[in-house]
């Protein structure tokens, strides 16, 4: 192992946390929005997608330094590429609350529509399953991990549930259109959120295990 090596990936992790915590803050801040209809709150989701691209570009830069100087191999380069790809996924987490915080305040402005739908459901298992994936990182822990990964069917039945109300409220209401299409925008969103979970989940099932899961059919069992 080179020199220096420990310490640096110890630097990474944390780094990676930090993201994580500003990513899981704005996912928390853009369901208060949403479901309290908070205009403000949601303004702020939008504005802090700066930092968290700040940061993903300075993780990024990182690994790809120690990959250079470093060459690590086994467990040392699987936590790195795991790294690479959450890295990733946690920004596009970002992107997503900002979508949503974009919607929010859009609905904030217009009259609320004749027909109201239960967001706090999908809002929050998506958001505990973010938090749950990190938790799976932070510990070690593919058992945890396989618990998120079985958690996206339930956000996908939520998502399923919501767009058959939403059709059925654009069908019986063409006037409110715009409004019904951004919150089928935000149910959608929130889906994604939980799949960026599960990706999460299967890179830290690489880590520990070295297996990799997606598409094989394992990530469910």
């Amino acid at each position: 192992m080179s020199a220096g090596l420990p310490l640096l990936l110890h630097d990474l992790k944390q780094q990676l946390l930090f993201l994580s915590s500003t990513v899981e803050d704005g996912i928390a801040k853009v369901v208060q929005a949403l479901v309290q209809r908070d205009s403000r709150l949601a303004r702020e989701v939008v504005a802090a997608d700066s930092e968290i691209d700040a940061l993903e570009v300075k993780i990024e830069g990182q690994c790809q330094r120690i990959i250079a100087l470093h060459q690590p191999v086994a467990g040392d380069l699987r936590f790195i590429v795991a790294t690479l790809k959450i890295n990733n996924d946690l920004e596009r987490m970002g992107d997503l609350a900002k979508k949503i915080g974009k919607s929010v305040v859009y609905l904030c402005g217009v009259p609320p529509t004749s027909e109201s739908f239960d967001f706090h459901d999908i809002a929050e298992k998506s958001r505990a399953m973010v938090k749950r994936a990190m938790d799976a990182f932070v510990n070690g822990d593919p058992d945890l991990a396989r618990q998120v990964m079985q958690e996206d069917d339930e956000v996908d039945q939520l998502k399923d549930q919501l767009y058959e109300e939403l059709r059925g409220a654009i069908r019986s209401n063409p006037d409110e259109l715009e409004a019904l299409l951004k919150l089928y925008g935000i149910t959608r969103n929130l889906e994604r959120l939980g799949d960026m979970a599960t990706h999460i989940a299967e890179e830290v099932i690489f880590i520990v295990e070295g297996d990799i899961v997606r598409h094989s059919g394992s990530s469910t069992a």
